[in-house]
């Protein structure tokens, strides 16, 4: 398997893992679409690997309880040495805008 995908083979494997998760536990594609507030062909469009936004795909996870997944999706790397972590938070700190 390959560590690249392209953005359409990314969407497809979302929606894949979508409808497995899904089919995991038992339920219908119209019961989770209607736990997620999104059309039926929405969903449907989702699972095949359509292009959706991502407050669709954001509503899917919490209606399959996949919602941790998804907030991991951008995990920022542990720092390696204290001078990395140093530069992290010198860099957060000066990219903070005041109120």
């Amino acid at each position: 398997m390959s560590l690249f995908y392209s953005p359409q083979e990314l969407l497809t494997t979302l929606g894949e893992r979508a409808k497995e998760c899904r089919l995991a536990s038992g339920r219908r594609q119209v019961d989770v679409a209607k736990s997620a507030g999104v059309p039926l062909s929405t969903l449907k469009r989702f699972e095949g690997g359509t292009n959706v936004g991502l407050d669709v795909v954001a509503r899917v996870a919490l209606a399959l309880g996949a919602e941790r997944d998804l907030a991991n999706l951008f995990v920022v790397p542990e720092a390696g040495s204290m001078d990395e972590l140093l530069e992290r938070n010198r860099r957060r700190i000066r990219g903070k805008r005041p109120a």
